[in-house]
């Protein structure tokens, strides 16, 4: 090498990182949001902004009730109680394992059109139009008698909601709400309903104010 001349400073190159230094999480980071909430962004799905933004609150809104109905099933599966307590311990933790899937299929969709999914509990309670519960348990009548109402309250915005999609042109959310939103709602809401019809349990009911049908033939040899 030649030698520097009179004059030049010399430069000191930064010591090598360690291992340990690259290696160590960067943490405590802020900043601001990439997208806010309620805002669509451009997707490429055919689909323009005012279609997109209205899917996505109609979603939205039915998000925060699967992820509402979900829970109170999982309420339900830990707080039930009496002679059912098996069957219905285990259908609860069914239905809440479909309605979780329901919330994933969901949120996907919004962010598929562009938009933001609810994610938070607490975002979720102030947007959900399902009655809260008391945090205490409740006899069995009333915690099949809430959830059947979240259901119905469920597939009439569903219903609502596919049809506006269908005529916005967004199949898509269309065909999200009614195969996977509606028909999983109706076939739980049919399990629970089962749940609550009051029939005799071990013997069936034959006193005068019920009486057993006759078959014609006695009938007509009593004549």
């Amino acid at each position: 090498m030649s030698p520097k001349p009179n004059g030049a400073k010399h430069t000191h190159s930064a010591p090598p990182e360690s291992a340990s230094d690259r290696a160590r999480p960067v943490v405590h980071q802020r900043g601001p949001e990439i997208q806010p909430y309620g805002t669509v962004v451009n997707a490429p799905i055919g689909l323009n902004e005012k279609v997109r933004s209205h899917s996505v609150d109609s979603l939205n809104q039915i998000l925060a009730d699967t992820i509402t109905i979900r829970d109170l099933y999982k309420k339900h599966h830990w707080q039930v109680t009496g002679h059912t307590f098996y069957q219905l311990h285990l259908l609860f933790d069914k239905h809440h394992g479909e309605q979780d899937e329901l919330v994933d299929t969901i949120a996907e969709r919004i962010q598929s059109l562009g938009g933001v999914s609810l994610a938070m509990a607490h975002d979720i309670a102030e947007t959900t139009k399902i009655e809260r519960p008391p945090r205490g348990r409740e006899t069995v009548p009333v915690q099949i008698s809430r959830l059947l109402e979240a259901h119905e309250l469920i597939l009439k915005q569903a219903r609502t909601m596919a049809k506006q999609a269908t005529e916005a042109g967004d199949d898509g959310t269309n065909d999200l709400l009614v195969s996977d939103v509606i028909r999983t709602n109706e076939l739980q809401a049919w399990f629970l309903a089962e749940h609550v019809v009051d029939v005799p349990v071990v013997k069936s009911d034959t006193s005068e104010d019920a009486p057993a049908s006759k078959p014609e033939s006695a009938k007509a040899a009593r004549a």
